[in-house]
């Protein structure tokens, strides 16, 4: 298994379109052992999902992020009012959107153009990775084969994360950071070309600032999350030490109540004692009355 995983790693870290042809050459490689059979199964990823193992390599800071605060979120979760959720989840929004602007960045500088819909398939990936464990883990793997999709109200389907990635043994693995290929070295017998230099310089320049952008856009989103997440932790600990402050008082107020009983019982006693006493008074007085009336006849 170990040596499937690490197949399948490499295998998954290809461009997409190298990826049939790499995982038939290695199945080849391997032919007439039981290992040749699993990495022949082994599935095409999406455009989507190969745009989001992609990213796990390039551009891991980024996706490390996306995973730190999800988890953190969902600690939160619990003590969060209405308001909170539906501005936690705005901000949520801004960044998984903003993570996925440098996915989109870093696709087409693979040579593979990512259109609208494919878009809005990486950004749920990441926003399932953010609201649920275990699709954090296979978006960590580097590994999926499909998108992933939750609601957030309850746990992704087994199922439908099984169906999601490589093999069910990458849950748990995590895919290593990569670099991107560097160029080939230029031709040193090819005449120089100031025109070509001139344009790809200023290439490179477009595609660091929109790197930045997408940078300084993640970082907003991120510092707005923090501090959302920041004012969320300082309520909730004021509303537990209300919590606290009031379970005080409710024991006190039982301490009382079981006071007041045990004064109830005695007072109780001492009443049904005087009423006793009372009826054999009147019982007394009437019988007196009674033979001062014979003693008058």
């Amino acid at each position: 298994m170990a040596q499937l995983l690490e197949i399948a790693d490499e295998l998954y870290g290809l461009p997409l379109r190298d990826f049939t042809p790499a995982r038939d050459v290695r199945a080849k490689e391997l032919k007439g052992t039981d290992l040749a059979k699993q990495v022949k199964a082994l599935r095409k990823p999406s455009v989507a999902a190969w745009v989001v193992n992609l990213l796990v390599r390039r551009e891991s800071e980024q996706v490390e992020q996306v995973l730190s605060v999800g988890a953190a979120l969902r600690e939160a979760q619990a003590s969060m009012s209405g308001d909170a959720l539906r501005e936690l989840t705005r901000q949520r929004r801004q960044l998984t959107a903003a993570v996925t602007t440098q996915a989109r960045r870093t696709a087409r500088e693979e040579g593979t153009k990512v259109t609208d819909a494919v878009a809005d398939q990486v950004e749920a990936t990441l926003t399932a990775a953010m609201v649920d464990a275990d699709c954090a883990k296979a978006v960590r793997s580097g590994m999926l084969v499909a998108a992933l999709a939750t609601t957030g109200l309850e746990p992704a389907d087994p199922d439908d994360l099984a169906g999601a990635i490589a093999v069910p043994e990458a849950l748990g693995f995590e895919a290593p950071a990569r670099a991107a290929e560097p160029p080939p070295r230029p031709d040193l017998h090819v005449v120089p070309d100031p025109e070509a230099d001139r344009k790809a310089v200023a290439a490179a320049e477009q595609v660091l600032a929109a790197a930045r952008a997408g940078l300084d856009e993640a970082v907003a989103a991120h510092d707005e999350a923090a501090a959302a997440y920041d004012e969320l932790a300082a309520r909730s600990l004021q509303v537990q030490a209300e919590i606290d402050e009031l379970r005080g008082r409710i024991a006190e107020l039982e301490a009382s109540a079981e006071e007041v009983d045990d004064d109830l019982s005695d007072a109780e006693e001492t009443r049904d004692e005087a009423a006793a006493a009372l009826r054999n008074a009147t019982e007394a007085c009437d019988a007196a009355a009674a033979a001062l009336a014979r003693l008058d006849r």
